[in-house]
């Protein structure tokens, strides 16, 4: 037997960091990432974000690498934002992603970070916000602003 339970905090933004998930809609689109979640088998624990990138706090079935899940979630959420005319000027996801992996212990402090985004993003930018991740899992950060 083999057992496995890998928690990724996920987070991905619009093309060019378009402000487009707006209020009056992130509640459509958030529904619509979890429903492919689900039909791929992943456990979703929170999602939430701002107007230009998504979080997801989610455990994934081992059988896909963190890559090709997240390039099918992309594509397919991409795809039925444009087909049910979801968000309008939608133009995509931008390329890439941050994956962050965490302990069982550590998710309801997860789970409060994505449900307080609007708040948190009065006081720090999405930019600082990646750094912030990657400097506290040990990446490197010089080309993040270009």
């Amino acid at each position: 037997m083999s057992y496995t339970h890998l928690l990724y905090h996920i987070i991905f933004s619009t093309r060019n960091r378009r402000p487009l998930i707006l209020i009056k809609n992130e509640r459509r689109v958030y529904g619509l990432l979890f429903a492919i979640l689900k039909k791929y088998g992943a456990e979703t624990l929170r999602i939430g974000g701002m107007p230009d990138h998504i979080h997801l706090f989610i455990s994934i079935p081992p059988t896909f690498a963190v890559s090709e899940f997240i390039q099918k979630l992309k594509r397919e959420s991409s795809l039925a934002i444009n087909r049910d005319s979801i968000l309008p000027k939608w133009d995509g996801w931008q390329e890439g992603y941050g994956a962050f992996t965490y302990s069982r212990n550590e998710a309801d402090k997860i789970i409060n970070y994505i449900k307080g985004q609007k708040e948190h993003h009065k006081r720090v930018s999405f930019i600082e916000e990646i750094e912030i991740w990657m400097k506290e899992n040990g990446m490197q950060t010089k080309n993040l602003r270009n």
